[in-house]
């Protein structure tokens, strides 16, 4: 028996260019790439092919270098082109000129009556070999899950409520079969439940609803209710020492497809929404696509700026970047390299704002879509203590203190804190509406850092 939690904090932000519902024909990028920096705990990623090598989808591109075991795979198949590197020689991403056919290496396969008898150590050697396995999201911290662990529970998010977040029925459309076969694996790794949560106020995919063996959790509430972190804590809170793993509906159904169809499936939907695109609209394609195509002749303007996810935890790839791991979004808004006097503290009607002095008509008008570009309209400066990280955190933690405590580096006080329970995207919105214009986001994650290598 599902629960039901009902969640009053938090902030939906209204932005203009949602995409419609409607899935358009479209050539595939000629390109796709891996990023090792959309994943974190990854140690000195080591890649184990060289430009020019040709690779099929589930080959193996590169390894986390302090754990074999743990393997990063191509979604396509292709030439590999170029092994891209930074500073220090870190690896940023390996790009593939995809095959106008995708071929596919072979792994096991699975009928649905054969599940029931599948040993929790044959589907981690299948899940391990064919780089599925990374789809999986440990807490604390919001790393890479470690094999050898046993989650108490897993979650999943069957729900978006960030901004100008794609609708879960038209990505996963006819995905039940797979969906349910991925949970009949997961359920092998833990003695705790699997949820499934769904946001009551919405209507839910026949893919969750017709769910067996998973807690079926419905949640309300403005974002980020739809953070797998927020439902954790109110459903089965983490705690030092405990360990529960996260994924996204697409992680899930990519699981079924490798143990029914033996292949390493990377298609996916992505949306390509926002106010600067002329058709925003949904695209069928492959993990880590370039999103040149997609732009190609769809924008109103040139000086834009291009977010891989959505304009509170996305990375900004530019209009000829590659969509993240995890990402079903990609987000054009205008870039906001300007300066406006007085911006700060001028009250408009025209601006979206969590404070009512300065966003009138987020009060006035909630359903009112704005046009909001990346101007932060103030630099960083006295840490202000206003009390409002509180009013967008729907969680029993103290977001304010906690950062302090970060820069503080006081171990003593992440920990009391609740530094367990949360990763970037629980307190996104505390960086929104941060009248100090501190990066909350970036400290955060140097404190999990912080804490994990203690």
């Amino acid at each position: 028996m599902g629960k039901f939690i009902r969640l009053k904090k938090g902030f939906d932000i209204n932005l203009a260019g949602k995409a419609a519902s409607t899935i358009a024909p479209t050539e595939q990028p000629e390109t796709f790439a891996i990023k090792p920096t959309d994943f974190h705990g990854i140690y000195m990623p080591k890649p184990v092919v060289k430009e020019g090598d040709q690779v099929k989808a589930g080959s193996v591109l590169f390894h986390d270098k302090k754990n074999e075991q743990i393997v990063f795979t191509a979604p396509v198949s292709g030439e590999v082109v170029e092994i891209k590197r930074g500073e220090k020689r870190k690896l940023l991403e390996i790009k593939i000129l995809a095959d106008k056919t995708v071929e596919y290496i072979s792994f096991n396969k699975y009928s649905v009556s054969d599940l029931a008898n599948l040993t929790r150590e044959k589907a981690l050697e299948q899940l391990l070999a064919s780089g599925v396995w990374v789809n999986i999201v440990q807490r604390p911290f919001g790393v890479v899950a470690d094999p050898a662990e046993k989650p108490k529970s897993i979650f999943i998010s069957a729900f978006d409520s960030g901004p100008l977040a794609p609708d879960y029925n038209i990505l996963f459309k006819g995905q039940e079969q797979f969906f349910q076969a991925g949970i009949d694996v997961l359920k092998k790794f833990t003695a705790g439940s699997v949820h499934v949560n769904v946001h009551s106020e919405r209507e839910i995919s026949p893919v969750f609803s017709q769910v067996k063996g998973a807690e079926l959790n419905k949640f309300s509430g403005p974002h980020p209710s739809g953070c797998v972190g927020v439902q954790i804590h109110h459903l089965d809170p983490v705690n030092k020492g405990d360990v529960v793993w996260t994924l996204n509906p697409q992680g899930v159904i990519q699981i079924g497809k490798l143990f029914l169809n033996g292949v390493y499936d990377a298609s996916r939907i992505v949306a390509v929404a926002g106010s600067e695109v002329k058709n925003p609209q949904y695209y069928k394609t492959y993990t880590g696509a370039s999103v040149k195509k997609f732009l190609q002749n769809n924008l109103k303007q040139n000086h834009v700026r291009v977010v891989s996810g959505n304009v509170l935890t996305g990375t900004n790839i530019g209009p000829e970047g590659y969509v993240g791991f995890f990402d079903h979004l990609v987000t054009v808004i205008p870039e906001g390299d300007y300066y406006e006097f007085l911006g700060w503290i001028k009250p408009t009607i025209n601006k979206l704002s969590f404070q009512r002095a300065f966003g009138l008509l987020s009060f006035l008008a909630p359903k009112k879509e704005f046009v909001a570009d990346s101007n932060t309209r103030g630099e960083p400066r006295a840490f202000v203590q206003t009390g409002v990280f509180e009013k967008v955190t729907p969680m029993d933690v103290l977001p304010t203190y906690l950062i302090k405590a970060i820069i503080a580096e006081d171990y003593d006080e992440m920990e009391a804190l609740g530094i367990y329970e949360v990763i970037e995207e629980d307190l996104a919105l505390c960086e929104f509406v941060d009248v100090s214009k501190h990066n909350v986001q970036e400290i955060l994650r140097e404190g999990i850092e912080l804490i994990r290598n203690s």
